[in-house]
């Protein structure tokens, strides 16, 4: 499933599609929980950056409780310690940066995506 930019991270074959894509352009995770206040304050901040992001970032979402196991490869994988709301940038299949909670704004994703 897509929506716009944002395609649905719902299972383990995707987590290897994106770890393989990650090495010719950047891929930026969220795992969102859909009964979290706070997640879809955060969902709405990457929607805003999605609006005016610049093309060569593919853009993901998990949402952890009906995909946990894809969730779970996601931090076994990347060896990010599990929150949500939480996003985390992938470069080269391993996690360059990532945020939680309040720390998901429009603004801090595009200086992430900047800096890296």
């Amino acid at each position: 499933m897509s929506e716009g930019r944002l395609t649905q991270l719902s299972d383990l074959a995707a987590v290897e599609r994106l770890l393989e894509s990650s090495a010719a352009r950047p891929q930026l995770v969220f795992k969102h929980s859909a009964f979290c206040p706070l997640s879809s304050l955060a969902l709405s901040e990457l929607r805003s950056h999605l609006e005016s992001s610049p093309e060569g970032v593919d853009y993901w979402m998990v949402t952890v409780q009906t995909h946990r196991p894809v969730s779970d490869s996601v931090e076994e994988r990347l060896a990010v310690r599990h929150e949500t709301p939480q996003a985390i940038l992938v470069r080269d299949g391993r996690a360059v940066w990532n945020a939680s909670h309040r720390r998901i704004t429009e603004a801090s994703l595009a200086e992430a995506l900047a800096a890296r």
